[in-house]
This record gives structure tokens, C-alpha cells and sequence, in this order.
């Protein structure tokens, strides 16, 4: 018994703290003690601050998931073209019956690989005229993404064994040369003959990123082949999907690795870019938009952490007295200061609690309804976006309650000046 009594005793002592501060804190919701309006501001301003985090972080995350998959749509993450080819969209041509295909497939986070082939040209309706850019496709290509941005028609059938005259179309070319889905319109080439080739509209699409959709025509690869004069299995190029992003740099060693060097003179030579590289304006803009996120948390975290100091400050200068009567019955400091702390805790829980519900209402209200508009021309995108990822906001919840609680440590210094005696006379 006296051994059951020696460690229900010693789990009291250990306790002592967290009790203290649990009666403090139903008082102080029950009673009407001069700091409840400190705290309350402490709250506000964790609870504001966690929020403003959250939907900066879902925001900017968002922002970039659309904007790379917009891009990536047109180009793909990683392009493998003849190592001669010039920058024009008139490319030298390489085998599609190339041995390193099948290994690439084979490499971990490779998702898919499609062929592809480009030619500059001339769209001439009765009253316009626009410069666009031809780019073939096979029928290994993938459509989820133009399906999913199509506003009229559909997108068209490739097969092996004949061409379609079928195309798709922006909704930004239609606008500016006045065609519609089903239309008809010719084509012009400058190449030695000039030739041209007539094409119907199959749909039209949107994406809203008007760099590439003013100039991207999308047709059966076998137009261009013809109009080039190569042979049935040459290409541009070949396009290959991975399944994450964050390893493109990765992945694009890993598919240079599977083509291998080649060196004799008869060998076909190839270069291997990603998307990064050959649209770098845009990503250096989207990752300096980082910056900005990181300035708004940092001043967030300060902002919250100091209304938890003064929080914190009054805490301890309301319960002066009580601090004297604990060190007078022989509690140390750092027993005193886990109170305190233990009370500070609970207030940043509750801000964060509010902040959650704030933050995470308000971008899921945003990702249902597209409620807040962008213009398109400057952003890409018609609706702010939002990317709710579980794992971002469970590290901003961590990190603020870590920097919080690490920021009231000095404060909490302040118990160690209290002696028992000016305490308990305190008033």
C-alpha cells in the first residue's frame, strides 16, 4: 500500500503543473479576471495568422500545380528531339523505331511516352490571317488533359492506318479568325514547293494560358510527315510523362542514362530537355512567388508570436501573488514556469483550432465555387486556386505551435525575478 501511495503521490507532484494550470484556466472562463480580454486578442491573433498561412500556402501550391500542368500538357515534363535540331519549330527528324523506348518505359516514375512532330505554318480564312504552329500527334497520344479544357466539340481520333483531316483548335485562334467547330479553313506552308493542306475543326479548347494557345494546332502527325517528306516512322521527337514532378530533374538523368552516348559519325545523336528548360521564364516565376509565401509566413509567425508574449506577460503578472505563495511552499522556477506555459499552450491551441476552421473553410469554399476571379491574361487561370494538401497544413499547425511555444521560453524568465516575499505582499 505504502508503495501504491508513494507513486500515486510522486504522479501528483509530476502533475502539479498541468492541475494548477487547468484550474486557472476554467476561472478564468468562469470568472471575469482582467486578462480574459489579452487573451482573447492572443487567440484572434494566432487563430488570423494560422489562417492567413493556410490559404497562402493552398493558394501559391495551387497556383503552381495548374500553371506546370498546363504547361506540361502542351509540351510534356521531358522532350528527347534530334541533338541538331534548331530552336524553329522546323525540326530535324529522328527514328521513331528507336531501341531506348522500351528501357525508358521500364524506369521507375516513367508514366508515359508519346510520339510527336512540329511544322510552322499559315492559317488564311476570307478575312484573317494568323501565324500558328502545326503539331502532329499520334495515337499513342494522351488526351486527358486537352479533354478536360475542351469548351466545344471533342477532341479527334489518330489511328495507324490512314489520317484524319480532323484538328482542334484555341478558343483564342477560333476567336481571332472567326471559326467555329466544324468549320473548314486552309493551311499554308513556306517550305520549297509552298504547299497547303485543308482541315476541319473537331473542338476547340481552352486553357487560358494565351502563350501557347495563340499558337498551338493540334493534327494527325501524318499531315506533317508528308508535307516534310520524311519516311512513315520518323518524328520530332518523342514526349515522356512522369508521375512526379518534384523528381524531374531525376528522371531526366535517368532517361539520358537509357539513350546512352552515342559517338560514330552514323549514330543519330539526341538531346534530352525538360520542361524547365525549355520554358524557363516561367518557371523562375513561379518559384519566386515561393519568396513571397515565405515572407508572409514569417510575418505571421511574429506577429502571433509576439501577442503570445504579452498574452504570456499578463498571465504572469496577474497570478504574481499565487507565483510567491508556490515558491514560498518550495516550488522551483521551471515547476512555476510549466504553469504558465501550460496556460499558453492552451490559448494557442484554441487559436489554432479557430485558425484551421478559418483557413480550411475558406479554401474549400474557394475550391467548390471558384468564388474569387482572376484575369486570365495575367495569371493563367479564371479562379484563384487551391490546393488543400493534409500534409502542409499539419506542418504549418506544428511549426507554429513550435515557434510559439520556443518564443514565450524567454518571457517565462521573468518568474525567476518574482521573490516570495514582494509576491505575496504584491497587490
Amino acid at each position: 500500500m505504502s508503495l501504491i501511495f508513494l507513486i500515486l503521490t510522486l504522479q501528483d507532484i509530476m502533475n502539479l503543473p498541468y492541475f494548477i494550470a487547468q484550474r486557472l484556466i476554467k476561472g478564468r472562463r468562469e470568472g471575469t479576471s482582467f486578462s480574459r480580454p489579452i487573451n482573447v486578442i492572443a487567440i484572434v491573433g494566432i487563430a488570423v495568422g494560422l489562417a492567413v498561412m493556410i490559404l497562402a500556402v493552398a493558394i501559391l501550391t495551387g497556383f503552381k500545380q495548374q500553371i506546370r500542368e498546363k504547361v506540361v500538357g502542351f509540351g510534356s515534363h521531358i522532350q528527347i528531339t534530334n541533338f541538331d535540331a534548331n530552336i524553329s519549330f522546323e525540326t530535324v527528324p529522328i527514328s521513331g523505331a528507336q531501341e531506348f523506348v522500351p528501357k525508358i518505359k521500364q524506369i521507375p516514375g516513367i508514366k508515359h511516352i508519346q510520339v510527336f512532330a512540329t511544322k510552322a505554318g499559315i492559317i488564311k480564312t476570307d478575312d484573317e490571317i494568323q501565324g500558328v504552329v502545326l503539331k502532329g500527334i499520334g495515337s499513342d497520344f494522351d488526351w486527358n488533359y486537352f479533354s478536360r479544357n475542351m469548351v466545344d466539340g471533342s477532341v479527334f481520333e489518330v489511328t495507324d492506318t490512314g489520317r484524319t483531316d480532323k484538328v482542334i483548335i484555341s478558343k483564342k485562334v477560333s476567336d481571332m479568325l472567326r471559326l467555329r467547330t466544324g468549320d473548314a479553313f486552309a493551311m499554308y506552308f513556306v517550305q520549297e514547293p509552298p504547299r497547303s493542306r485543308k482541315f476541319v475543326i473537331s473542338g476547340i479548347y481552352e486553357t487560358s494560358l494565351d502563350e501557347f494557345d495563340k499558337i498551338y494546332v493540334f493534327c494527325d502527325i501524318g499531315h506533317i510527315k508528308r508535307l516534310n517528306g520524311w519516311e512513315d516512322d520518323q518524328i520530332s521527337g518523342f514526349e515522356i510523362f512522369i508521375s512526379d514532378f518534384d523528381r524531374l530533374d531525376e528522371m531526366t538523368y535517368a532517361v539520358r542514362d537509357a539513350i546512352g552516348y552515342r559517338i560514330a559519325e552514323d549514330e543519330a545523336q539526341f538531346k534530352v530537355t525538360n520542361i524547365k528548360f525549355r520554358h524557363p521564364q516561367i518557371f523562375d516565376w513561379l518559384n519566386f512567388q515561393d519568396l513571397n509565401v515565405i515572407i508572409i509566413i514569417l510575418l505571421m509567425l511574429v506577429v502571433a508570436g509576439f501577442n503570445m508574449i504579452s498574452g504570456l506577460l499578463i498571465l504572469i503578472l496577474e497570478k504574481t501573488n499565487m507565483v510567491g505563495v508556490l515558491k514560498a511552499l518550495g516550488s522551483d522556477d521551471v515547476t512555476i514556469r510549466r504553469v504558465f506555459l501550460y496556460q499558453a499552450a492552451y490559448l494557442i491551441g484554441k487559436g489554432l483550432l479557430w485558425g484551421n476552421l478559418i483557413g480550411i473553410g475558406l479554401a474549400f469554399i474557394q475550391l467548390k465555387t471558384g468564388l474569387i476571379s482572376l484575369d486570365p491574361t495575367s495569371y493563367y487561370i479564371k479562379t484563384v486556386p487551391v490546393n488543400l494538401d493534409p500534409l502542409h497544413i499539419i506542418l504549418l499547425n506544428a511549426g507554429t505551435m513550435a515557434v510559439i511555444i520556443f518564443m514565450l521560453l524567454v518571457p517565462s524568465q521573468l518568474i525567476s525575478r518574482i521573490t516570495p516575499v514582494k509576491a505575496i505582499r504584491y497587490d
